[in-house]
């Protein structure tokens, strides 16, 4: 019997994870596919941060990593390579570390939000390194302006956004019972 709820629970979260990675194949439209926009509010994100509080480190990191490349090759946009092969190692660190982190920290609301802006420090961190790679490959300039800029100062109207809105999502898909990030 044991057996078969640990498999539902498996099937439900490969099934949130799989509406997880739809929206975030869907949610950069609402940005009207201008690359500044998205930019600067990172619809991507939220998804998969979503994904790691709610299915866990594992889904959350594997989402993370695959929508980037997958949304570049079906829709054009990230470029795949630098931008998309940067944001797969970013966003991968974004679910894998907030769906840890939701496991191992108290269910508090204080924790949410450390959760999150942990999560979204060490992604921001993982895409500046993955970046620096890159250019290293390519024999290209990277800066920690650069860094700045593109971890930063482009993105804090989507950084405010997420510090906003994910932990009151969250809390409210808690409430309602469809998290099925507990390995407690």
């Amino acid at each position: 019997m044991r057996n078969n709820r640990m498999s539902d629970l498996q099937i439900r979260r490969m099934i949130y994870a799989a509406l997880y990675l739809a929206i975030a194949m869907i949610l950069p439209f609402m940005t009207g596919q201008i690359p500044q926009i998205g930019a600067m509010l990172c619809p991507m994100h939220i998804p998969v941060l979503l994904c790691g509080f709610m299915c866990g480190p594992v889904y959350g990191g594997i989402i993370g990593f695959i929508a980037p490349p997958l949304r570049s090759v079906l829709f054009g946009m990230p470029a795949l390579f630098p931008s998309a092969a940067c944001m797969a190692f970013e966003l991968a660190t974004y679910g894998l570390l907030a769906g840890l982190l939701h496991q191992i920290m108290p269910r508090e609301k204080w924790a949410i939000y450390a959760a999150l802006l942990i999560s979204m420090i060490a992604g921001r961190v993982v895409w500046g390194i993955a970046r620096l790679i890159f250019a290293g490959v390519t024999q290209t300039e990277f800066t920690m302006a650069l860094f700045i800029s593109g971890a930063v100062t482009t993105a804090v109207p989507g950084i405010i956004l997420h510090i906003i809105l994910i932990p009151v999502l969250v809390m409210v898909m808690e409430r309602a019972g469809l998290s099925l990030n507990d390995s407690r």
